[in-house]
């Protein structure tokens, strides 16, 4: 057995930062990472999908380019191109994160799956077929998450695709079947349509992105419809089948009544599960809800003391931005003594679809379910003098305001650069700026965020 002053399970971007910082805090640490260095974000998510959301937008722009008086008369999408030139950025951020963990002092990197022995105790089945066991007063979890794969007839007897196993395509399928219609089915499903796949999305809800405002939503799938992407809402699947090496039939229903959809390919994109199991965290006392997420305070404490639960696999919001600022918190707490905790950090958010959706505080739906006096004000993007002059005036800036403190409650913007204008908004919300006096600012033009003046021009005092 071996010990140690801090395990930190998961090399995911809470995971990985605190475990260096721990090491250099003067802490013996050994970080245990099953799969590949960097998590969720660097290998199956936000690294690779927005590399390949950049190669679909120049594809897009490519065949947009007339608009602007240079056609484009012939171009192809070379996809297994497409995957090298992710492929090598994955492996750029992924081995140069293992490399400077490597080299930190005070830190031990191993690769095997962890489970708990008993308290404090873990035993790790290495990847090279070994096996360690580890103690250590202070434990930190950081397992992640895994795609959902809901109970469908037929579901197990398709090669489906998940958000992980999609990025392993060298080539262009010809019909895209999604089951969900949020930040994963939309922009994959949007990505494939402009590389020339025929898409179809399933949403269960009556609306796509169902947790944003209605106005955003109709907004939203207006702009998919307008690239001949075919959205079913109230529709779910229950029945695949497939003929050896033929296409998948799909049985949906919708508002009560079925149809068969024949496709290609079909991409689960229902959601995300914890993945906790095999951690068998009951022999170390720690807590999950029904859900498998681990149950932490405000601290991001569980109910075992100095074991914390970090990132996607703890239940809050699943960004990387919440994981890594769940590092500091952490960190902040135990290394620095400081006090704080999870309660009214900001969460934002973009959907990184074309153009972005950008989010940050209440929507208006929330405002008005809070019985608050409020405003909203709202300017398409067609009243931007950017995005005439870019060619792009798809969606609007909507912000919901406190009608008499004048402070911004929260913003949305479904535009281009939809979550760099809303960062703005989010600095001017951490500093108290109220809108009044953003009406007036001196923006350089003719940005984006210049428009800010006019969205605020629209609200009468």
């Amino acid at each position: 057995m071996k010990k140690y002053d801090a395990i930190v399970i998961g090399a995911g971007q809470a995971g990985g930062p605190l475990a260096k910082k721990l090491a250099h805090a003067g802490k013996k640490t050994v970080l245990i990472e099953k799969r590949f260095y960097g998590g969720t974000c660097v290998n199956d998510g936000c690294t690779p999908t927005k590399t390949w959301v950049a190669s679909a937008k120049a594809a897009y722009m490519a065949g947009k380019s007339a608009d602007l008086g240079v056609p484009v008369k012939k171009f192809s999408v070379d996809m297994p191109q497409i995957k090298k030139r992710k492929d090598d950025i994955v492996l750029k951020s992924r081995n140069g994160g293992l490399r400077a963990a490597e080299k930190t002092k005070n830190l031990d990197v191993l690769f095997g799956e962890a489970t708990f022995t008993g308290d404090k105790t873990v035993s790790v089945n290495l990847n090279n077929g070994k096996k360690q066991t580890l103690q250590a007063d202070l434990i930190f979890l950081n397992p992640g998450a895994k795609p959902l794969i809901p109970e469908i007839e037929g579901i197990n007897d398709i090669e489906y695709l998940t958000s992980t196993t999609i990025l392993d395509l060298d080539y262009v399928p010809e019909h895209l079947l999604v089951l969900g219609g949020n930040y994963i089915g939309l922009e994959f499903g949007q990505m494939f349509r402009r590389f020339g796949s025929k898409v179809t999305i399933l949403e269960k809800s009556a609306r796509i992105v169902a947790h944003e405002d209605e106005d955003i939503s109709v907004e939203m799938q207006k702009i998919l419809e307008a690239e001949s992407i075919v959205i079913h809402n109230n529709t779910q699947a229950i029945r695949f089948k497939q003929k050896a090496g033929g296409k998948i039939t799909a049985t949906i229903v919708t508002n009560g009544v079925e149809q068969k959809i024949k496709c290609s390919h079909v991409l689960i994109a229902v959601g995300r599960t914890a993945q906790t199991e095999a951690l068998n965290l009951q022999n170390t006392g720690v807590v999950t809800d029904e859900k498998g997420n681990i149950k932490v305070n405000n601290k991001l404490e569980t109910s075992a003391p100095g074991i914390y639960g970090l990132g996607d696999a703890n239940g809050g919001p699943a960004f990387t931005h919440i994981s890594y600022n769940d590092f500091t918190i952490v960190y902040r707490n135990l290394v620095e003594k400081q006090d704080l905790n999870i309660n009214d950090r900001p969460v934002p958010y973009c959907m990184f679809t074309d153009p972005q959706l950008g989010r940050i505080g209440i929507s208006e739906t929330e405002a008005k379910k809070q019985g608050l006096n409020y405003k909203v004000a709202k300017l398409p993007m067609s009243h931007v003098a950017r995005a005439i002059e870019t060619g792009d005036t798809r969606g609007f800036m909507k912000a919901v305001v406190d009608a008499e403190t004048k402070e911004i409650l929260g913003v949305t913007v479904l535009g281009p650069e939809g979550g760099e204008i809303m960062t703005v908004l989010q600095m001017a919300m951490e500093g108290g700026i109220t809108y009044d006096r953003i009406r007036y600012c001196v923006f350089a033009h003719p940005l984006y965020s210049e428009s800010l003046n006019n969205l605020f021009m629209t609200l009468e005092d």
